[in-house]
């Protein structure tokens, strides 16, 4: 009876245990500083992520030359040495000003909805997938709220729209004329379908791509360097095609408002049906993935590894 007595009171101080630190799990999970913490971290990786944004520019806008006129890389770098320096940063203020927000967005709209998952989900959907729906939410969240920063800084990046567009505050008024589809949201189509896709990717393969690096020996945050610049650059290659899209449908103001498929057909024709003209500049958006996202990743989960430690020994 004593044997049988101790066994039933270690099995309900089991139980009780385990009751005890399931609500604590619900209960972190619920907490608005765990929240708070991701927006603060994915905003702090952001904007120290503008720095390499302002170095690589350049290269960023011979990529969106590359995308719009179907040029070498030779012909796009002619193209801005013409123009000179002086508009050589014509139009970094907006990427300057996403890249901030848009990590602050980005991982904290990630993080909240994926604690909201797991909370209502209740084993319908597997564990290893939540973190890639979650971003496919937040990319959705992304693409409302960024549509009009890409498409300012893709006018902005035109050089055909430097005469009669000629300052910031000349574009925003223009597009503000056409109303919000045809002005501020042109091509919302093709970048919630990057976006949703792309943070899908990022956040579903980052942790698992994290885990395999860093059993190769190297140390945290060289593993989240190289699992961002490997994700980043996956993403990229595969994305690329909607990228080109949405830039020759936003650097045009004015004329003829054509449809999602409408425009992928005159691109298609205009890069004579050819895979590989319609990947002229890829091989520079690796280079620059490698920088940005690899540093952005490197720095947010250099600053969550702490907090996530404290939680714990909570």
């Amino acid at each position: 009876m004593c044997q049988k007595g101790v066994l039933i009171s270690f099995l309900l101080s089991s139980v009780m245990a385990g009751s005890t630190n399931g609500k604590q799990d619900e209960q972190a999970l619920r907490d608005p500083v765990v929240h708070f913490r991701s927006y603060l971290y994915g905003g702090t990786s952001g904007l120290l992520s503008t720095i390499p944004t302002l170095i690589v520019f350049p290269v960023y806008k011979t990529v969106f030359r590359q995308q719009i006129h179907n040029t070498t890389v030779h012909q796009a770098v002619g193209q801005l040495y013409r123009e000179g320096f002086v508009k050589l940063y014509r139009g970094v203020a907006p990427p300057l000003l996403m890249r901030t927000l848009n990590g602050t967005l980005l991982f904290g709209m990630q993080d909240t909805l994926l604690c909201q998952l797991s909370l209502s989900s209740q084993n319908v959907i597997p564990i290893s997938a939540l973190p890639a729906l979650a971003g496919m939410g937040a990319g959705v969240v992304e693409a409302l709220v960024f549509t009009p920063f890409e498409r300012v800084q893709n006018v902005l990046q035109n050089g055909q729209n430097d005469r009669h567009l000629p300052t910031l505050k000349s574009v925003l008024i223009r597009l503000k004329s056409q109303g919000a589809v045809s002005g501020y949201y042109r091509g919302f189509l093709p970048i919630t379908a990057r976006n949703t896709l792309g943070s899908a990717l990022y956040f579903g393969l980052k942790g698992p791509m994290c885990s395999f690096v860093a059993g190769q020996g190297l140390s945290p945050v060289a593993s989240s360097f190289v699992s961002g610049t490997l994700t980043s650059m996956a993403i990229s290659l595969t994305l690329y095609p909607l990228s080109v899209l949405v830039a020759n449908m936003q650097t045009q103001v004015g004329g003829e408002v054509k449809g999602v498929m409408a425009c992928w057909r005159m691109l298609w024709k205009s890069r004579q049906q050819s895979v590989a003209l319609l990947y002229r500049g890829g091989s520079l958006v690796i280079l620059r993935s490698c920088i940005t996202w690899g540093i952005t990743t490197a720095i947010y989960d250099k600053h969550v590894r702490p907090s996530e430690k404290l939680d714990n020994k909570k």
